[in-house]
């Protein structure tokens, strides 16, 4: 079998024990973001399998952007991160 070089881990564990590997992180063509997407990016980049600027340029995302995904989750979790609900975590 053939291993891909790739930089950084191959895979990190959770605090809650599951072990997070690249193959966990969304596809760098990834144009529909869902929560469970975008919790994933945040995992890697908070647990250092994907660095934070190697995420912005796989992903092609804001600096911003990405810092609201991290408060969301910091804030509501998971749920935080759906577009659906967005307007009811929004402070006013």
């Amino acid at each position: 079998m053939f291993l891909k070089k790739v930089e950084g881990p191959r895979a990190v564990t959770l605090p809650d024990g599951q072990i997070m590997t690249q193959a966990d992180l969304p596809p760098a063509d990834t144009r529909r973001w869902v929560a469970s997407r975008k919790l994933a990016v945040v995992r890697g980049v908070a647990y250092g399998l994907i660095s934070q600027s190697d995420a912005l340029v796989r992903y092609g995302l804001s600096r911003e952007e990405f810092h609201e995904w991290i408060s969301a989750v910091e804030a509501h979790g998971e749920a935080g991160l759906k577009v659906t609900l967005l307007k009811s975590y929004r402070q006013p």
